[in-house]
């Protein structure tokens, strides 16, 4: 059994402006960075007293916010994936939300040229997760792990999708940045434990 907690990164100058990062590599802004370190504190809080692990997207918006959850819980650095990364999103990446509905219409059913599609996303995501616990069981067995995953909106989501059978989040809830998902493995099925969606 693994207790994974998915953190969205931390936000961007391109969050901020509502534009569309995908894989474009952005980097924190002090927001973000203030974002990051929230967001330990209220691990700590959480986090049972077992091995931790932290892991993280190879992209410098996940990347530099795991190093400051690591920091501020005391634990070594993250090791990093590249399988983790955002949603590609093709010729959407840099455009802003309101240019992004103009021209292809609804976020969650648009079909734009050069996207990774969500099923692909998904099933990136899901063999991912598979492996970063497989790792972090290796790396603390006997005892349970507990890994902190930072990644992104879009992949947090599929994953979210997934493990609740489609029913969360709603259309129009959006991930925070810097907010915390609850998952359990259990073999290999991924169940979903907590999240906290916005509509802001």
């Amino acid at each position: 059994m693994t207790f994974l907690t998915l953190v969205r990164h931390g936000e961007t100058d391109w969050n901020r402006d509502r534009r569309i990062q995908g894989t474009t590599d952005i980097p924190l802004n002090d927001t973000g960075r203030q974002q990051a370190r929230d967001a330990a504190i209220l691990l700590r809080t959480q986090l049972d007293d077992v091995p931790l692990t932290v892991v993280s997207s190879d992209l410098s918006r996940a990347r530099e916010t795991a190093e400051i959850i690591a920091a501020e819980l005391g634990v070594a650095g993250p090791r990093v994936y590249p399988a983790l990364r955002e949603r590609a999103y093709g010729e959407a990446e840099g455009i802003q939300s309101d240019e992004f509905s103009t021209r292809w219409g609804n976020w969650h059913t648009a079909d734009v040229p050069g996207a990774e599609t969500r099923d692909r996303l998904r099933a990136r995501a899901l063999k991912a997760l598979r492996t970063v616990t497989r790792d972090a069981r290796r790396d603390t067995a006997p005892a349970a792990a507990s890994l902190i995953v930072v990644s992104h909106g879009a992949l947090i989501r599929e994953l979210i999708r997934h493990a609740s059978r489609e029913e969360f989040p709603a259309d129009g809830e959006r991930l925070a940045n810097g907010s915390a998902t609850t998952f359990l493995v259990e073999r290999e099925r991924l169940r979903l434990v907590s999240y906290s969606a916005s509509t802001a």
